[in-house]
């Protein structure tokens, strides 16, 4: 039986191609893919051929093909492995570490439940899983302020976890006016250009003083370096962004040391395996946060999705993901094949 997939086959290019179905090992679950999300700022380094795509191995002298994007989804559980017991054929489910595929096939630790919850929403969890982690992990308190650097999909979601965490006031930071203008409508109170000259002077005084809490989202040195020119004294810096780029530099004397700042690893591998604790809980908990969440009608992540697209678009979408810094947020559904 064919499963068609999107793969990256080489530098700015995709293409459909079959991929075959692995079946399940014993502690494995084959999904069948009704919705999949683009994780824009992941998918389109490893598509124009970055060269630090895991922060385990040493950098690659040249990009390796073929690569494969679409590691959130959601869909409907095809066939389960002897030892699994969490989840059975016909459950609906949400999909960690998968592919943009027909199927998919993960160990039971990466996929959960969703009963009623929407495959749009659920196809959001694994990507809002690692803001989720950030924020954990600098330990926000009701009231706090917070500043975004970045407002692609993971900057867009922070505002949302932020708002029903209780942050305020929360400042969005973009250089696209579109961009600011969508963090409003998804519950940021101010939203910035760090282009302004007076970004980090108007960041202080929004915060009386400074941001407590900052998640940086860019992934680059000038981003870390502006948001670091908005926290307050003793603020907590989350770097969630992948920084894939070490050629920069920060006066951390200053705008570090001297200030108390807490810079905070949130790569989502860098959690607990297992039992959750205040701060670091595990991937599973965080998904099954988020499934209660949205069934308790706090959060709705499908609301974010600006665009739809068949998978045989594919090819054509990741060519805009190339060339547009303002790609939108955009999901493939599986259904429509």
């Amino acid at each position: 039986m064919q499963n068609l997939c999107i793969a990256f086959t080489d530098i700015n290019k995709a293409e459909i191609i079959d991929v075959g179905i692995k079946e399940p090992a014993a502690d494995e679950v084959l999904v069948k893919l009704a919705v999949s999300t683009i994780s824009s700022g992941t998918e389109r380094a490893n598509l124009m051929g970055s060269t630090t795509t895991n922060w385990r191995a040493a950098e690659q002298e040249k990009p390796v093909y073929p690569r494969f994007g679409g590691y959130s989804s959601a869909g409907i559980v095809e066939k389960v492995g002897a030892n699994v017991t969490k989840v059975k054929p016909g459950d609906r489910v949400s999909v960690c570490w998968s592919q943009h595929s027909q199927y998919t096939t993960v160990t039971e630790r990466n996929v959960t439940k969703i009963d009623d919850v929407s495959f749009e929403n659920g196809a959001f969890y694994n990507i809002a899983s690692f803001p989720l982690a950030a924020i954990r992990k600098c330990r926000l308190e009701i009231g706090e302020s917070a500043i975004i650097m970045g407002m692609g999909i993971l900057g867009m979601v922070a505002v949302k976890l932020l708002k029903i965490g209780g942050a305020v006031p929360i400042i969005a930071v973009d250089p696209d006016a579109s961009k600011r203008e969508k963090a409003i409508e998804l519950g940021a109170d101010y939203a910035l250009d760090p282009y302004d000259p007076d970004f980090a002077k108007t960041a202080k005084e929004l915060t009386n003083g400074g941001a407590k809490v900052g998640i940086e989202v860019t992934g680059i040195g000038a981003g870390l370096d502006g948001i670091l020119d908005c926290m307050a004294c003793f603020g907590r810096v989350a770097l969630l962004g992948c920084t894939r780029n070490s050629d920069f530099t920060i006066d951390y004397y200053r705008k570090v040391h001297g200030p108390g700042i807490t810079l905070v690893g949130a790569h989502t591998a860098a959690r607990p395996k297992d039992d959750s604790r205040p701060g670091f809980w595990t991937q599973p908990d965080d998904n099954i946060a988020l499934k209660n969440l949205t069934e308790a009608g706090r959060i709705n992540f499908a609301e974010m999705v600006e665009e739809t697209h068949s998978p045989l678009d594919g090819p054509e979408i990741y060519q805009r993901l190339c060339r547009d810094k303002t790609f939108p947020i955009v999901q493939f559904d599986w259904r429509k094949l």
